[in-house]
């Protein structure tokens, strides 16, 4: 298995010759590289900074995501719907052959008086590995995975509520995800803590450049 982070949120996982992507979205620098040669796209909700309509043009592949983003893609760019399955919290899907589950159906609060946007993450079965993308929630994958793409920076989550939610989640490697909110200086401290707490608990905490792979 292989695991490229391509920007924020973004990241392509490939396994036994096919390549799966998730959430290329406005804040992934090259997402046309990203989405390069995929099978398939998953998409875990509406916000722009995990799915644009260019870099769900950029490949000619399948599009997996929740109803809130498929009625989006249908108002934005409709030229892409026929692409699109609309999938449910819970569902088991086969995604070009690789096994997918949903998980969970609310965002995080980002606050009481804005909307509680819909988000479901996918947990992909790569033989015998796991690797879980939450998307922007905080909630576990209900299963164990071998990697952890956690969020670690957000207008809806403090450094040590992304600590506690990684540290429950038990996954051996926790790749930082969602980190294009804080600047590089305060990317720093998020390391340092992670680092830290995690390596308490004997996980592994890596923060890759943008193209790198896991």
């Amino acid at each position: 298995m292989r695991i490229t982070k391509f920007g924020h949120a973004c990241v392509r996982v490939e396994h036994d010759g096919t390549a799966l992507v998730l959430d290329p979205g406005a804040f992934t620098p090259d997402a046309a590289a990203a989405v390069d040669g995929v099978a398939g796209v998953l998409v875990t909700h509406e916000h722009a900074d995990h799915w644009t309509p260019d870099a769900l043009r950029a490949a000619d592949a399948p599009i997996w995501t929740i109803a809130a983003v498929a009625e989006r893609i249908r108002e934005q760019a409709p030229d892409l719907a026929e692409r699109v399955t609309v999938v449910t919290p819970g569902q088991q899907l086969a995604v070009a052959g690789l096994p997918v589950q949903v998980v969970g159906e609310k965002h995080a609060v980002i606050h009481p008086e804005l909307p509680h946007f819909d988000n479901s993450g996918y947990v992909l079965t790569c033989g015998d590995e796991r690797v879980y993308h939450p998307g922007d929630a905080l909630t576990g994958p209900g299963v164990d995975v071998d990697v952890l793409l956690a969020p670690v920076c957000a207008p809806w989550m403090a450094i040590a509520e992304g600590i506690e939610f990684a540290r429950s989640v038990r996954a051996p490697r926790v790749l930082a995800i969602h980190d294009k909110v804080y600047s590089d200086l305060a990317l720093g401290i998020v390391d340092q803590h992670f680092g830290r707490f995690l390596g308490q608990d004997g996980l592994e905490f890596v923060r890759r450049a943008d193209g790198a792979d896991l």
